[in-house]
């Protein structure tokens, strides 16, 4: 009961001071089908795709017109930078500001990413890879990798990025270590569980 209670609490937390930014009238489940569908042609059928709305859910809490104060638009909180990057490869990926290209150019960089983090003792310390440098860039946590590594910790288990963290210098790491915990929380939401749920490999 104590966990569960917690669960809620976080939810409520992360989830409230974002949702004036929802579209009046928007239904939660308004853009699974994109999500399903961008999840499978990026990342294969057996990959959980709901992690990827739990990502937008961190990002936006699902509203299409959300920009932040450095001009990361869109659901998926997208740099203009990084979408026009993406779509020189997807040039079907017409408009940062509509919805659907917009999760799609999302999924599609965190497909770059997750590629780029190949070797890890668990899949789910690729995913929190991925996700992080998604939040703070890849540079950031190959600075943090490097950090661990005078440590001698495991570069490649999360845990010894979270743990090296704040001797990182110019990364603002609770912004980064709070996303990836955020949307396991939102991912165990959706899920219907109380833990976090595991990605499946693509």
């Amino acid at each position: 009961m104590i966990r569960a209670a917690a669960f809620v609490l976080i939810l409520l937390a992360v989830a409230t001071p974002a949702e004036a930014q929802r579209r009046p009238g928007a239904r939660a489940d308004e853009y699974d089908e994109l999500f399903k569908k961008y999840s499978k042609r990026c990342f294969g059928p057996a990959f959980e795709w709901r992690l990827f709305k739990a990502q937008a859910m961190a990002e936006s809490n699902l509203a299409p017109t959300a920009q932040s104060r450095v001009g990361a638009r869109g659901l998926m909180q997208l740099m203009p930078t990084t979408f026009r990057e993406i779509q020189t490869r997807n040039p079907e990926l017409e408009c940062i500001d509509h919805p659907e290209w917009n999760i799609a150019a999302g999924i599609h960089y965190d497909r770059v990413l997750w590629n780029l983090w190949s070797e890890h003792p668990t899949l789910e310390d690729r995913r929190n890879f991925m996700l992080g440098s998604y939040n703070a860039g890849r540079g950031t946590l190959l600075r943090a990798q490097a950090t661990a590594r005078e440590k001698r910790l495991d570069t490649g288990a999360w845990r010894s990025i979270a743990e090296v963290a704040p001797s990182v210098r110019g990364w603002r790491y609770r912004e980064t270590l709070g996303y990836v915990t955020k949307i396991e929380a939102f991912l165990a939401g959706l899920k219907g569980e109380e833990t976090p749920g595991k990605a499946e490999r693509p």
